[in-house]
């Protein structure tokens, strides 16, 4: 099965940039859908953005439309998260996942099998 590992995470002020990336070892990443997920203490883990297989289609939740972007370099078996304009609101966890299902990308956690470790993202406002 994938493995996978985050990592990019860390404190930043608000208006601020980070970059995550997710390094899948043991599978070829360009057999999975991924998906970028957050928690927040006391909140749901809520999803974020989503890759298709190939890269072709994209899909990112309202609250970090024009902010967040999602790419994938399959040859690297890696995938990004690029934060921009960060807030306060954007501080959480952040698990980058896995999903092995034929067809379109899933925004529900439960459709991924694997997920990584979590990095933490901490906003200073």
């Amino acid at each position: 099965q994938v493995q996978l590992v985050e990592s990019g995470g860390g404190l930043v002020q608000a208006g601020g940039s980070l970059r995550l990336s997710c390094k899948a070892s043991r599978r070829a990443l360009s057999n999975y859908n991924m998906g970028w997920f957050r928690q927040a203490p006391g909140k749901e883990r809520e999803f974020v953005l989503g890759i298709s297989r190939s890269g072709d289609r994209t899909f990112v939740t309202d609250s970090v439309k024009g902010r967040f972007t999602i790419s994938r370099d399959n040859a690297r078996n890696t995938v990004y998260l690029q934060m921009n304009s960060l807030k306060p609101e954007d501080a959480a966890v952040y698990y980058c996942a896995a999903d092995p299902t034929p067809g379109a990308v899933t925004t529900a956690a439960h459709g991924y099998d694997y997920w990584g470790q979590g990095t933490q993202v901490t906003v200073s406002s």
